[in-house]
């Protein structure tokens, strides 16, 4: 199976990337399943019901999480009216939502998702790697495809977990730094693997927001209104070969796409 992955969706400027390349790109590609991060898609911060229809609309069939899930407000109520939107499997327990599914894809092949949030830097998450164990086994009977989100800060920490998951999970991506990393590559016992997978958005900015504010911020140390950037809007993430009766990986790629004309 072909599977994408696309990088943390920034604001209206990443929304557009995927609505202008991900259907052209679903058809060219022959792409059985595309999975997006998309805890900022809403205005650079959170994600909404509506926003989350937008996306699946535009071709993403199931869209993962992370710290910043519940910053719209009315998330917290509506993400048990999204089916395809999973949040950090690590975060306590009665949280809203979920933290993994089992998807489809065009082929009714299933694929297992899990999404998890990083133990460094974070406070809201219990370990990862423990709830990693716990629930392996369980995503293992009912899919042999296991795709991991590991959303997370310290980069020794995302490649740790991509270690210890080696032969066990077919994908783990890393997210949340918005910064594209040169690492991907298929672990020895068949995981592919990317310390993060970058951002989809407008690069001319600081990670997402206008720069002006950021430097502002840094020169300062005062608040700042922090505003979406909008130039360079680009779809980021990695497309990933997989076998289906084994779930080991056999190919990973990186993409960076920008716009046409932009």
């Amino acid at each position: 199976m072909k599977l994408l992955f696309v990088g943390d969706i920034v604001g209206k400027p990443g929304r557009r990337a995927v609505q202008a390349l991900l259907p052209k790109w679903r058809q060219e590609q022959g792409l059985d399943l595309v999975v997006a991060n998309a805890e900022n898609a809403a205005g650079g911060n959170g994600l909404t019901e509506a926003i989350a229809k937008e996306l699946t609309q535009s071709g993403v069939d199931w869209m993962t999480t992370g710290n910043h899930v519940w910053d719209q407000k009315e998330f917290v109520e509506e993400i048990e009216r999204v089916p395809n939107v999973i949040r950090p499997a690590n975060l306590p327990k009665g949280t809203p939502g979920r933290g993994w599914a089992i998807a489809q894809t065009k082929n009714g092949t299933p694929v297992a998702l899990l999404n998890l949030g990083g133990g460094l830097f974070f406070n809201q998450y219990r370990n990862p790697f423990e709830c990693a164990e716990e629930l392996l086994p369980l995503l293992q009977e009912q899919a042999k495809v296991v795709l991991v989100d590991f959303h997370a800060e310290a980069t020794s920490e995302k490649i740790a977990l991509g270690r210890m998951l080696d032969g066990r999970a077919s994908l783990l991506v890393g997210t949340h730094t918005h910064v594209p990393t040169a690492d991907e590559q298929i672990f020895p016992n068949g995981t592919a693997y990317i310390t993060d997978v970058g951002m989809t958005g407008p690069y001319d900015s600081v990670i997402g927001v206008e720069s002006s504010a950021v430097i502002r911020k840094f020169l300062t140390q005062m608040p700042v209104k922090f505003q979406t950037a909008k130039g360079d809007p680009r779809l980021c993430g990695v497309l990933v070969e997989i076998e289906d009766d084994t779930g080991r990986a056999t190919r990973i790629e990186r993409v960076n796409a920008p716009l046409d004309g932009e």
